[in-house]
């Protein structure tokens, strides 16, 4: 069984990896949008740059120093950050699907070109490291209230 240390160690360097890996996904759907033509595409090109700038929030949100800014929030927005990164990647690979094995908003998609790899492989590392992150970091989100005493 790992000490505490040790599992503090490796719950942030999970952090760390599923941070990257969120601006990895933001990154690799702005490319999609202004280098490939998608901005041009209607509700996806959209959702595409709304998912560059909501992945930028998170991942950036993911690495800030929050025990030093907001110390009593720090774990409870951390926990947030991760969940909405699993959730950014998971809805991307979810709209990805959809749009390569029918339609979504009109829009089809085809084939595994080198920027639908990436966003697979970072969208892939976002869950697994963020999902690794909050089970190995003990956060403690409830505060327990004191028992009341009857005398």
């Amino acid at each position: 069984m790992p000490t505490n240390n040790t599992r503090m160690i490796f719950a942030h360097l999970a952090l760390v990896v599923g941070a990257m890996a969120v601006l990895a996904t933001g990154a690799d759907h702005l490319d999609e949008y202004a280098a490939n033509g998608f901005s041009t595409v209607p509700t996806i090109g959209t959702l595409f740059l709304l998912n560059f700038i909501a992945a930028t929030v998170v991942g950036v949100g993911l690495l800030l120093p929050w025990r030093r800014l907001a110390k009593r929030f720090a774990d409870p927005l951390r926990a947030l950050l991760a969940l909405s990164g699993i959730g950014i990647a998971a809805m991307s690979l979810i709209g990805l699907w959809i749009s390569e094995s029918s339609s979504l908003f009109g829009f089809t998609d085809y084939g595994f070109r080198s920027t639908i790899v990436a966003a697979i492989i970072a969208e892939s590392i976002a869950i697994a490291a963020l999902t690794a992150y909050l089970v190995l970091s003990d956060l403690r989100l409830a505060h327990p209230h004191p028992r009341l005493r009857t005398h």
